[in-house]
């Protein structure tokens, strides 16, 4: 690339990107799904309470039960595969983007190296 040329809309992203990569080198533990209290129990039945974990993976939904003393950190699991999911989100967005600028820089440099 024409680096001493450079587009400060090029560096921009690049460095956007940068801390992205960051971040998702910084996260926890991921794991996907939702955590949620179910009441069992009928109308003859005392309700009883529990905690359950749902998510899909591999194309195959799954439910698991939680015991009480898990819960935070299922949650805290959960939470950084959602912070994951956003960033690998802003990550595709800025690349493309980055993708695009480095066509249009090159086409433009391009096109002023032959005049």
């Amino acid at each position: 690339m024409l680096s001493y040329m450079r587009n400060k809309k090029l560096d921009i992203l690049e460095i956007n990107i940068s801390k992205i990569k960051n971040d998702i080198l910084n996260l926890g533990n991921l794991r996907p799904g939702s955590v949620s209290k179910q009441i069992a129990g009928g109308p003859a039945k005392k309700p009883r309470e529990y905690w359950q974990i749902s998510y899909t993976h591999k194309m195959r939904s799954r439910t698991e039960y939680i015991r009480d003393e898990f819960v935070a950190q299922i949650k805290a699991e959960t939470n950084e595969y959602k912070k994951f999911k956003k960033l690998v989100e802003k990550l595709i967005k800025f690349s493309i983007q980055l993708s695009k600028e480095n066509i249009e820089f090159l086409k433009k440099h391009e096109k002023q190296s032959k005049i």
